[in-house]
């Protein structure tokens, strides 16, 4: 029995609502763990990063590397149940063929491009144009997922990403005075196109993934496609800082700029690397256990909670703006969560009925 993420494969009718049950505790628990995954990881890099800018750090390539470079930690959850724990029967990397070796390289590289051009953004753009950029995301996310894997426009999501969407735009108009001094206005364009580009990518890339792992064989697989994905996102982030002398300025920033120290610096560095993993992780499990307008929610849902992490560890000011973007969120969130749930019923409810009528033509 192999565990496909939405489905078990059934060997004995007499089993089946038994098999059933399993099947559902496992899922929830993969679901569970890829959001803590992204919850955690969200959070954190978003603190750390805006403590890398806040101690002067301000190479875009640094932010670009960290995004990615943290790939061989994937290698633990990889190799670890089968050498180790030996919870499963099935080999790293067994059935991962060249069309999908060559497809986790090409979506990497896309995946490098994007993370390229959201530290360009990062680096020019202030909060509140971030936010109103960063709040299409989300509409995009609906439309290509309507357009590549057919995505239902049901209340609950239509619902969650308005609510979700007016959350950010709220957040944005809170945090007008953001705006760096001194942004040209060539400068500002450019992070603006930039932030645009990579949320139109992102966008891309999350319906182009669930297709993808619709015929990915389980869990595992998406773990090692996602290992690679970064790993060609790095080759492109090193090659840039190589052709662009990246690695030097990394040393000189480290040594001469942050002005916490070389050491304080290294360490933000790495703890970003970590935190990103997390984060690119999750995002992969909730959009191969649930869909990609779930990971697009789940990640636009979490903008609020970061404003409250930059609130309760930064100080950051929490005016009428964000308490009102808050609470929209939540709401938001809640009522795409009912809605998976109401879902969910009704398919444990229709899987019930259909196995009771199975049974009962067993029996005869």
């Amino acid at each position: 029995m192999e565990f496909l993420g939405h489905k078990e494969v059934h060997q004995d009718q007499s089993g089946i609502l038994r098999e059933t049950n399993n099947s559902n505790k496992r899922y929830m628990f993969l679901v569970g763990i890829n959001y803590m995954l992204l919850f955690v990881g969200s959070i954190s890099s978003s603190l750390l990063s805006k403590f890398y800018f806040n101690h002067k750090g301000d190479s875009r390539w640094v932010s670009t590397c960290v995004q990615s470079a943290g790939f061989p930690l994937l290698l633990l959850p990889i190799y670890l149940p089968f050498y180790v724990f030996k919870s499963t029967h099935r080999k790293p990397f067994t059935r991962f063929t060249p069309k999908i070796l060559l497809i986790s390289i090409l979506i990497g590289l896309l995946l490098g491009l994007n993370n390229l051009l959201f530290s360009w953004g990062n680096s020019y753009l202030p909060v509140s144009t971030n936010s109103l950029v960063l709040s299409s995301q989300l509409v995009f996310t609906l439309i290509t997922s309507v357009i590549i894997v057919k995505q239902k426009i049901t209340y609950a999501n239509l619902n969650c990403v308005i609510l979700l969407t007016l959350s950010s735009v709220l957040l944005a108009l809170g945090s007008s005075h953001d705006r760096p001094k001194g942004l040209t206005r060539t400068k500002y364009f450019i992070g603006f196109f930039s932030t645009i580009g990579a949320g139109l990518l992102f966008s891309l890339y999350l319906p182009l993934m669930e297709k993808i792992y619709k015929n990915v064989y389980c869990y595992s697989m998406v773990v090692e496609m996602q290992m690679v994905m970064e790993l060609a996102a790095t080759v492109l982030a090193t090659l840039g800082m190589i052709i662009d002398g990246g690695f030097s300025a990394i040393k000189k920033e480290g040594k001469n700029v942050f002005d916490l120290g070389e050491q304080a610096y290294w360490l933000t560095v790495v703890f970003n690397v970590v935190t990103w993993q997390f984060c690119f992780m999750g995002t992969a499990g909730m959009v191969f256990l649930t869909s990609s307008l779930t990971g697009g929610v789940c990640m636009t849902a979490l903008m609020a909670v970061n404003v409250l992490g930059g609130v309760i560890v930064y100080g950051d000011n929490f005016g009428g703006f964000k308490v009102v973007s808050t609470l929209l969120c939540v709401w938001g969130f809640s009522s795409y969560l009912y809605g998976l749930h109401m879902k969910i019923e009704d398919e444990e409810q229709k899987n019930k009925d259909s196995t009771e009528i199975d049974e009962q033509r067993f029996v005869l």
